[in-house]
């Protein structure tokens, strides 16, 4: 059986992550739904997607260079 790696939150700072999404449910409900899981559930590090995976699930280029670069006047 394989270990789940997780980040999880020390009280203090599921404190500050839940402080956060009150004071943001208002203007930015989803933020603060975000923040609210964060705090309770921290992240499960198994179904992070790399970010140059999500470019170019996007479609951009990779940010290596390797990428023909285009002619701009």
């Amino acid at each position: 059986m394989e270990a789940v790696l997780r980040i999880v939150f020390d009280p203090a700072e599921q404190e500050a992550l839940r402080a956060d999404a009150r004071e943001l449910a208002d203007c930015e409900p989803q933020i603060a739904y975000v923040l609210e899981r964060l705090a309770g559930e921290g992240v499960d590090l198994d179904r992070v997607t790399a970010w140059e995976d999500l470019r170019e699930n996007l479609g951009q280029p990779p940010l290596d260079g390797s990428a023909p670069t285009p002619n701009i006047a």
